[in-house]
């Protein structure tokens, strides 16, 4: 089984080096590149104002976030819901620098960048000289992002998870995996099955049986049955 998270995160700034800090956390769970169903998000209290600039980016504000838990009672959920599976972020370095400047302040490991896959480059090797932001990727995909009036962590999510499926394959990736694992199975199956092999039955026609097929013979002309063995 393949495990992978979609992630995305939204912050007051560019820099948790300048003070800015997480205000969102958006996961969703794949399983063998599907959605499982079972998510993760969290709205974060900064502990310091959302400049203007930033709000206009996500919707959110100082107002609405200073009622929301802090990081630090949020981080165990967060690290419980993304296990060991693999992180699949659209410009992994950004969230990847705020997720661990914070795991950091709350006393723990930084997440390696080994277990993350980065679908900005993918996008940029896919279709090189392209724009390769998430709304640029929607419309090359054809994938409706018509409620992204704000850049929003969860649903921000929702659309890379598609993205990503488009840029390993497309929408037939899992269905041909499924065909191929179908296909082993039959195989497999077939291989157990222990075909019965039953001897030749041997027996003598009776005289009754003997005089119906002479006369059908009759009634063809030049019949095969009645040259076996004379021309030998």
């Amino acid at each position: 089984m393949t495990r992978e998270i979609i992630l995305d995160t939204e912050t007051t700034g560019l820099d948790p080096a300048e003070g800015h800090r997480l205000v969102e956390i958006g996961c969703i769970e794949l399983v063998n590149h599907l959605p499982s169903g079972k998510v993760f998000q969290t709205y974060l209290n900064p502990m310091r104002d959302v400049p203007p600039e930033a709000s206009r980016v996500h919707g959110l504000t100082t107002e609405f976030l200073k009622n929301h838990p802090l990081f630090t009672e949020k981080v165990g959920e967060f690290i419980d819901f993304i296990g060991d599976a693999t992180l699949v972020i659209h410009n992994a370095e950004f969230d990847m620098k705020f997720i661990n400047a914070e795991m950091k302040s709350a006393g723990f490991k930084p997440l390696p960048m080994s277990r993350v896959i980065d679908t900005l480059p993918m996008a940029r090797q896919k279709f090189p000289g392209q724009p390769a932001n998430l709304d640029a990727l929607c419309r090359r995909f054809k994938i409706d992002n018509s409620e992204r009036k704000f850049h929003g962590a969860l649903l921000d999510s929702e659309l890379l998870s598609e993205v990503y499926l488009e840029l390993i394959g497309g929408r037939q990736h899992g269905l041909g995996l499924g065909s191929e694992l179908a296909a082993q199975q039959s195989q497999a199956l077939n291989a157990k099955i222990k075909r019965q092999k039953r001897p030749a039955r041997s027996f003598e026609p009776s005289k009754k049986e003997i005089e119906a097929h002479e006369v059908l013979l009759d009634k063809i002309k030049d019949p095969l049955w009645r040259k076996t063995g004379t021309e030998e």
